[in-house]
């Protein structure tokens, strides 16, 4: 079979792998001159990596590339010819044991809460998607049909999703991505190509609080269930409580912030409907900590607490930091400007003004949010001139007292600063070890 490759990234490298036989003839194609291929492997690259698909019997898509850009250089018959490695890993997983988690934010944590909690139970266990191993690598583990699977899944990776999973979970959605999408409601639309497959015996578990959850989620014929609300798991009384019966106080999660509640709410209704063992979930909602830079304690240095969020890239995630993190904080707000609604992020700032000792503004977006600030007379704002991590670090110190919290939560994209909020984040840590 004569194969393209489009995008050489971590996936489109699972995806190299997977295909590499004999029987087999595989184009590399991708717009970066630049990147390392394989010893003797066919290349398509630069600025016509897209040039002359139709010669292919498959064409993998990375999940960066929208569909619509291969799909306007030829008829609409070439996305027939288009898969991706979540596509593929599902045909072909040796487990139908699959649960895939998407939603705007909070993905992350609930697809390791989700898999920590069926381990500890005696699961085996494999943890990917968008998070960690590609979905094809994941194969290399020698998956059994007993398994259980987790994937996270992002809309990139669910726009042309052909298969459901057996459990499907909506975590809160939102507008985002609207730089990648024609416009919001293909943005929701994406999401409900994860649910859209599934059969009645299938399950679809959705943010009660959320009509847009709760509309993606209903998208097949899943049985659906709520969370944050019975039957699903739910907060009462300072507990995560389901079926009545109590499964953790609140105070004692190992998550900061009520929400991560959500997430923990969720995780807990997916596993209700494998296994109740109270004891085993227990164990995992009191020691997981989260994931790297999702509001994640890195330090105290002369009294001032160091928080890295970097994986922040829209303003809801700035609020739960706010929301999340006790005592005095400088916040450093700010990075590649998407022109996301900031009303809600001036209006928690301008009602938690009294916990904010600063805000650090720095990035592309630092002049748009001043102004929305400024609209809610809000003026105890700094916007940096500062280009480096370390020199921004320092400068948002200045403004800290002993007990503060020093809080890196963007709220922004990394892109116009940075390669990607793993870069951000670890210049972030780099950062402060040099204090």
């Amino acid at each position: 079979m004569n194969i393209a490759i489009i995008g050489f990234d971590r996936q489109g490298r699972s995806a190299f792998d997977y295909w590499n036989k004999p029987e087999n003839h595989i184009t590399i194609c991708d717009r970066d001159k630049t990147i390392s291929t394989p010893n003797g492997a066919e290349v398509q690259l630069g600025e016509d990596y897209l040039s002359n698909l139709e010669r292919f019997d498959l064409i993998v898509r990375t999940p960066g590339l929208h569909p619509k850009n291969i799909q306007e250089k030829y008829s609409s018959n070439i996305l027939e010819k288009v898969t991706t490695v979540t596509n593929e890993f599902i045909r072909v997983c040796p487990s139908r044991h699959i649960i895939g988690v998407t939603g705007t934010k909070g993905k992350g944590t609930t697809s390791t809460l989700i898999a920590k909690m069926l381990e500890t139970i005696g699961y085996r266990t494999h943890l990917g998607g968008n998070i960690g191993i590609a979905p094809l690598a994941l194969l290399n583990d020698n998956i059994d049909k007993d398994d259980w699977v987790v994937l996270e899944l992002a809309n990139f990776q669910l726009i042309d999703l052909k298969y459901s999973p057996h459990i499907a979970i909506c975590l809160m959605v939102e507008p985002e991505h609207l730089d990648w999408h024609t416009n919001v409601e293909e943005y929701y639309a994406s999401k409900s190509q994860l649910f859209i497959n599934q059969k009645n015996n299938d399950v679809a578990i959705y943010d009660a609080e959320n009509e847009v959850s709760r509309r993606i989620a209903s998208s097949g014929l899943a049985q659906t269930k709520p969370y944050l609300s019975p039957p699903g798991a739910y907060i009462s009384n300072n507990a995560v409580m389901i079926d009545n019966k109590i499964i953790c106080q609140t105070d004692k999660l190992g998550l900061i912030g009520q929400h991560n509640w959500q997430n923990v709410c969720a995780a807990v209704t997916c596993l209700w409907q494998i296994d109740q063992k109270i004891e085993a979930i227990k164990e995992v909602l009191t020691t997981f900590k989260g994931l790297p830079y999702r509001i994640q304690p890195i330090g105290n240095i002369n009294g001032v607490r160091f928080f890295n969020d970097s994986f922040s890239s829209q303003p809801s995630a700035s609020i739960a930091a706010i929301n999340a993190i006790s005592g005095k904080k400088v916040i450093i707000l700010g990075g590649k400007d998407r022109g996301l609604d900031l009303t809600k992020l001036s209006q928690t700032i301008s009602s938690e003004a009294s916990n904010l000792r600063h805000i650090i503004l720095i990035g592309e977006s630092a002049d748009r949010i001043a102004d929305t600030l400024q609209s809610t007379n809000y003026t105890n704002y700094t916007i940096s001139e500062k280009k480096d991590m370390l020199s921004i670090v320092k400068q948002a110190l200045t403004k800290t007292k002993p007990g503060d919290a020093l809080v890196l939560s963007p709220g922004f994209p990394s892109f116009d600063m940075f390669k990607d909020f793993e870069q951000r984040g670890e210049q972030f840590n780099e950062a402060v070890s040099l204090l």
